[in-house]
């Protein structure tokens, strides 16, 4: 199998941290590939892994260099398959490869941005039910989710963000923007008064979220860790994970949790609640709801066996259909159809 992928992706990002997994994933799988990315600490990682990547700026005002290093890239690479992950990168699809085109929605996009794609993969069955609601063929668009590979990592010492040994801590993987209720987090750490917050990620609301911490008295015990790659050393330090998102589409710091063997605390935003069966692999809170999002985090402080269960349920829900092995077997398979069906429509 060979795949082209495209992605036009910020340097750092959730969808651009998983489709880098992905590909890698693949590589150790032995697919052959090649990707068209603009310049970032990615390209390095593709390299080492033997997998071999083009340049391009992605520029909506010029698209020629893009469109032509896309060309290009085919013409020498031979895909089966083009792999085009989110949105901009959909806006680039080739008309001439269209049967081999595949759009990657990481969220409610519009179809319109993957019109030169024939085929469809959503990261969760209801963004899968919202393509066919737009007006495409249900049987060309498939449900695949992403994956979380996390390598054993030792903890991070705690005294190395000034936090006691003993606190029971808290850990937020988010960026700082509206979308991903830390707000919400801060209020109810206002009624957790040991505890103390790791906040990994960076984003436009830094200002505005340390503020509010000063203002609600829990500056002293909130860690502001800036944007982190990390993440397995993070996980394995904190006692639980809080995922208070108003709005998230998937939601992939609930299988990193579950990889990481973590309870987590997510509210009901509409991936995550797609996603966990409460009370089996997660508690589940209303969005914006401090005080319940306060009382479901203090009882997996203060209930070793809830924390437990939880912990179990979730590994269990991650073996089940989140594993490296899961998304390199249900990635080959979708793959597999596209190039079958080419060559039927050849």
């Amino acid at each position: 199998m060979r795949v082209l992928h495209i992605i036009a992706g910020a340097e750092e990002g959730g969808a651009e941290h998983h489709m880098l997994e992905n590909v890698l994933a693949l590589a150790d799988a032995g697919v052959a590939q090649h990707v068209v990315a603009r310049p970032s600490a990615r390209i390095e990682r593709f390299n080492a892994s033997g997998v071999a990547t083009s340049l391009a700026d992605f520029s909506k005002l010029w698209r020629g260099p893009t469109e032509r290093a896309i060309r290009d890239a085919a013409a020498s690479f031979k895909p089966q398959v083009i792999h085009h992950w989110m949105g901009r990168a959909g806006t680039f699809a080739q008309p001439a490869w269209r049967a081999r085109n595949l759009g990657w929605y990481g969220g409610y996009y519009k179809l319109s941005r993957f019109k030169n794609c024939a085929w469809h993969a959503a990261v969760t069955s209801d963004i899968a039910r919202n393509i066919v609601a737009q007006g495409t063929t249900a049987e060309r668009v498939v449900t695949l989710h992403n994956h979380a590979s996390l390598e054993q990592s030792p903890a991070v010492d705690r005294a190395a963000f000034d936090t006691p040994a003993a606190a029971p801590l808290i850990l937020a993987l988010a960026r700082l923007h509206w979308k991903k209720g830390l707000d919400t987090l801060l209020h109810a750490l206002v009624a957790l008064p040991e505890a103390y917050a790791w906040i990994a990620g960076d984003g436009p609301l830094e200002s505005e979220l340390k503020a509010l911490a000063e203002k609600l008295g829990v500056a002293p015990r909130v860690r502001w860790l800036g944007w982190r790659t990390d993440r397995a050393a993070l996980l394995a330090a904190c006692d639980v994970v809080a995922f208070p998102s108003r709005y998230e589409p998937f939601g992939n710091v609930t299988i990193e949790a579950w990889a990481a063997g973590r309870p987590i605390v997510v509210a009901d935003a509409v991936g995550p609640a797609a996603t966990v069966t409460a009370g089996k692999d997660a508690l589940l809170v209303p969005k914006d709801d401090a005080p319940a999002l306060a009382a479901a985090l203090q009882s997996v402080l203060s209930n070793p066996a809830l924390s437990q269960t939880l912990v179990a349920g979730g590994q269990a829900s991650y073996a089940s259909g989140y594993t490296k092995e899961a998304f390199v077997r249900n990635a080959v398979s979708l793959y597999e159809r596209m190039d079958a069906a080419a060559k039927t429509e050849a």
